[in-house]
């Protein structure tokens, strides 16, 4: 069974003549480890589509499932406590607090209302297992940006997430850290959670099991690079 489901998405902006409709019928499915990635150009409707599967938007038409539980008709409460226990979000800008050290924005997931009890444990150990221990004292600002990203995902990770999905996750790392986060989003995706990445980088949609391009609202299969 697929992890995320989404039939015949529909998600415009703006009115009338301004109207933009960046996603027009749009489907997917993506099943446990597996690693989809998601091509197309700027405003194309990416990171839409990311925030439409994972609950933090709305679709205007369509239907969204997540483990098999349809979004749509959810209530907010229900919808926030579906986002916490099944997905994971890693962003290209981090959004770590920068008031906090690395290892407490990763625990500040793990405070939460709803979260798992072993949240806290689960996110020093991520801390760990992403060799962070060293500088999970240390604040945003001294912190080197594959460090960033590293920390934003053992956040994302504290729930155990079923779906992680990452919105160009190393737009801003140098070629080899970079490198290191792909590597380690092919490393969860074998754990069995489902990927969706969102990119503009052929290395990045190197590691996919699935290259799709987002163009006119719809989803396509792209040749590998």
């Amino acid at each position: 069974m697929a992890v995320v489901r989404a039939r015949g998405l529909v998600k415009t902006f703006g009115e009338r003549r301004s109207a933009r409709r960046v996603l027009d019928g749009t489907d997917l499915d993506v099943a446990a480890g597996e690693i989809v990635a998601v091509l197309g150009r700027s405003g194309s409707g990416k990171s839409t589509l990311l925030h439409v599967l994972g609950g933090l938007d709305r679709p205007d038409a369509g239907t969204v499932e997540l483990g098999g539980e349809p979004l749509n008709d959810a209530g907010e409460r229900r919808l926030s406590m579906l986002r916490r226990t099944h997905v994971g979000f890693v962003f290209q800008f981090f959004h770590l607090l920068p008031e906090l050290t690395g290892e407490a924005n990763v625990l500040l997931a793990a405070r939460v209302r709803g979260a798992r009890p072993d949240a806290p444990a689960r996110g020093r150990a991520m801390v760990d297992r992403l060799g962070l221990r060293h500088v999970a004292e240390s604040f945003p600002h001294q912190l080197s940006g594959g460090e960033q990203q590293r920390f934003a995902i053992a956040r994302a990770l504290v729930n155990d997430p079923s779906l992680l999905l990452a919105d160009e996750p190393t737009g801003n790392l140098d070629v080899q850290a970079g490198a290191d986060v792909l590597a380690l989003l092919r490393e969860l995706a074998a754990e069995g959670r489902a990927v969706v990445l969102v990119t503009h980088e052929p290395s990045a949609a190197a590691i996919a099991d699935r290259v799709l391009r987002l163009e006119h609202g719809r989803l396509a299969a792209e040749p590998r690079p």
